[in-house]
């Protein structure tokens, strides 16, 4: 299969005329499409530029895919949650030591109600955009970083936890993993996108929903039971239209993780019908040579994915994520782009 789309995601930004440059650069770095990726600031403070945004990439030739960055920290990102600073008692637990850390319970009605709120009011605002992208959902982690010697603590296990839990299985909920507890979570996890992407599609039934699972914070994608680790429920699941698998967090790595990763998401995306989606890391650290960027590209084409995306404009240069040389990576990225992408 050929790379039909190529991406980008794309912050910090609220005012249309100074992102409408940006989209022509993003544009000639052979870019198809752009992720906006939305804190919960944002959706409050620059809600009446969102929908002018979406129209200038549109007009510079870009498909747009709204992100949910960071909301609740339920999302992947760095954004600040205005949900958790307000919201003290809707938040994870964990199972062994029963503290709350710093992210928002998707099992209660309070976030779900919050989420679901916004993924409304974006769907009728930004009439021109073209689907939603569930960016890196999961449950959080007591410690961090996730390493080999993590703890056995996990989360969550909050009264509202435990009563959905009992309800389901007519038992208290365990304070350890057991296989039972695994599933139902993973379940928990992924009906709460499910009722997302039915909002979606009920709002704007063309567009199309991405589900971005996170693998573990390792080389070697091992579970971590963050809520999605089950790839194959996840591609499986109706309401998605693309299966995408997150970034490769190591230029460490060799170039054959990233093929096993590729055709792993080939492979469970063709068997439910889905998009394919990759995604390359341009931020934070660089391969030792730069054209090992383009060989992660290729492998992805070769694979059969169909639409790659890359984590992020100009590759983070002026951000605490910027990559040591943040031109060059941005460059290299679009030239990267141009060798793979069919369709323009």
């Amino acid at each position: 299969m050929a790379v039909k789309e190529t991406g980008i995601s794309y912050y910090g930004i609220g005012q249309p005329e100074h992102a409408r440059k940006d989209f022509q650069e993003i544009k000639a770095h052979n870019c198809t499409a752009v992720l906006l990726a939305l804190s919960e600031f944002d959706i409050f403070f620059w809600a009446p530029n969102i929908p002018r945004i979406v129209d200038e990439a549109k007009q510079a030739g870009l498909k747009v895919y709204l992100d949910t960055w960071g909301i609740g920290k339920f999302f992947g990102g760095e954004p600040p949650s205005v949900f958790l600073q307000e919201n003290i008692r809707n938040r994870q637990v964990t199972a062994l030591t029963d503290e709350p850390v710093a992210a928002a319970c998707f099992n209660t009605p309070a976030f779900r109600e919050y989420f679901y709120g916004i993924v409304e009011k974006l769907a009728h605002a930004c009439a021109g955009a073209d689907g939603f992208f569930w960016d890196e959902p999961h449950y959080a982690m007591p410690v961090y970083p996730v390493g080999y010697q993590s703890t056995t603590d996990w989360t969550c296990r909050c009264p509202v936890c435990q009563k959905l839990f009992e309800t389901d299985y007519g038992y208290p909920m365990p304070k350890v993993l057991t296989d039972q507890v695994k599933k139902w979570r993973r379940r928990k996890a992924n009906e709460t996108l499910q009722g997302a992407s039915r909002i979606v599609k009920s709002i704007r039934p063309n567009w199309s929903v991405t589900q971005c699972s996170l693998p573990a914070e390792n080389n070697f994608y091992m579970s971590f039971e963050r809520g999605y680790d089950d790839w194959e429920q996840i591609a499986a699941t109706p309401e998605y239209d693309i299966f995408s698998t997150s970034i490769v967090v190591s230029y460490d790595s060799p170039l054959a993780v990233h093929e096993r990763i590729a055709a792993k998401t080939v492979e469970l995306a063709r068997k439910y019908k889905k998009i394919p989606q990759r995604w390359v890391m341009s931020y934070f650290e660089s391969p030792r040579d730069l054209n090992f960027i383009k060989e992660v590209v290729h492998a992805y084409a070769n694979a059969g994915v169909e639409s790659i995306f890359s984590w992020t404009y100009r590759a983070g240069q002026g951000t605490i994520l910027s990559a040591p040389e943040p031109q060059k990576v941005w460059d290299m990225l679009g030239q990267a782009y141009g060798e793979v992408l069919t369709t323009r």
